[in-house]
């Protein structure tokens, strides 16, 4: 698996071998399959171009559990503003396409989350791999 060569910045990067509209759409089913509910679903690069704006391919997805996250946003208030999850599928420069996400523990140090609670947003790795297989 291939990684985005760039400061993280909390963000990991999954490389991927489909188009950024495929790459989401197999999040979905993968988020979907496992009992999340999918929120949202934000075609930035199409939106730009509505309004006659070019862009390379970037689409957002929203999605989560209330069982899990309630808990967190119980315990931390401000980790709402994280969530639900979200996963960035966008086109780099060079036409790779990359998956990208917040990771768990630095939301976890963001917002003092309790090692404890980590479990509830620690999915969205094996999500991401899922998705790109």
């Amino acid at each position: 698996m291939s990684r985005l060569d760039q400061e993280d910045r909390g963000l990991a990067h999954v490389a991927s071998r489909y188009s950024v509209p495929e790459t989401l759409g197999r999040l979905e089913t993968v988020a979907k399959s496992r009992g999340l509910t999918v929120f949202a679903r934000i075609d930035f690069s199409g939106d730009a171009q509505k309004v006659g704006l070019t862009m390379r391919p970037a689409q957002l997805l929203i999605f989560g559990n209330p069982k899990a996250g309630t808990p967190l946003m119980i315990v931390s208030p401000s980790i709402a503003i994280d969530l639900p999850l979200k996963a960035l599928a966008w086109e780099d420069g060079d036409g790779k396409v990359w998956l990208s996400y917040n990771k768990p523990e630095y939301l976890k140090e963001r917002h003092g989350i309790p090692k404890e609670l980590l479990k509830n947003i620690s999915a969205i790795e094996a999500l991401a791999e899922k998705a790109v297989e």
